[in-house]
Order: C-alpha cells, then structure tokens, then sequence
C-alpha cells in the first residue's frame, strides 16, 4: 500500500469513528502525543489507558498511536534524544538500535530520561495540534455527510 493509499485509509476510518468531534478530536491527540513519546512497545496500551482516564475515544487514540511506527520511529526517537538532552543538559551517545523502551534502558538512567523528557516536548505541540485538526475534519466530514443526505431527500422528493 503506497502512501497515498494508506492517507486515505487513515481518513476513511476517522470517519467511521463514533461520538462528539471533542471526543474523537481528544482521543486522536491522545494516541499522537503517547506514539511520539519513546515508550514503544506500550503505544497502543497507554493510549487506551489514558484514553479511557480522560474520556476521550479509545478507537480514535488507537489510530494516533501509529504515528510512531518503524518508517517515523528513528526520527522521532533521535528528535526526541536530542530534545530531552538539550533541555536537560546532557551529552550521552545515543544508537538507532535502541528502538523500544527496554532497549533504553540499557543506555541508562540519564539517556532514558532525556529520551522521555523530549518525547513528552516533542509530543505536546503534535498533540494540540492534531486536536485542533481532528476535531475540525470531524465536523466537516459530518457538515458533509448531512448535506449529502438533505440533498438526497430533496432529490426523492
């Protein structure tokens, strides 16, 4: 599947989410900001749990989570060591072998932290962000699909 493809996928199933634009738009954010964060390979199951915790929809944070997948994994992995280390000050040398968390852990207790920290810094602007993007498309796809359905009536009419 080429990436046009998989665009529209995407699309097509935050469609057929379920729920208010709020709820699916906090959901989404949720699944972005935690498949930014280096917590690979517990995306999925704390996006459900934050989910879940904040009442946002649990499809739609399970979708975000794909962000963070083995095509994005390195830069966001890398960004994020980068990030963490420039706030926090330290200079560990850091391997794109490390590419779940408890790979990190073998690198220590500073270069897990920096990792973290950046992901977290990284994660917050994509999060608002694809808030604000999910929950305008929500409502544009829904405008669309009423409008759709009043000219289809006015049509049988």
């Amino acid at each position: 599947m080429n990436l046009k493809q998989k665009t529209a996928q995407f699309i097509e199933n935050v469609k057929q989410l379920k729920g208010d634009p709020h709820y699916i738009a906090a959901g989404m954010s949720i699944g972005i900001f935690i498949g930014i964060t280096p917590t690979f390979p517990f995306h999925t199951i704390l996006a459900l749990a934050l989910a879940y915790a904040l009442r946002a929809s649990k499809a739609a944070a399970a979708i975000g989570v794909w962000i963070g997948n083995p095509l994005t994994m390195p830069f966001l992995y890398l960004g994020s060591y980068k990030t963490g280390s420039i706030i926090l000050g330290t200079s560990i040398p850091f391997d794109m072998k490390y590419m779940t968390f408890t790979e990190l852990t073998k690198l220590g207790l500073k270069a897990t932290i920096s990792l973290m920290t950046g992901g977290v810094v990284i994660g917050i602007p994509f999060a608002v962000a694809s808030y604000l993007i999910t929950r305008r498309l929500v409502k544009k796809f829904r405008s669309r699909r009423r409008l759709l359905k009043v000219n289809q009536e006015k049509s049988v009419s």
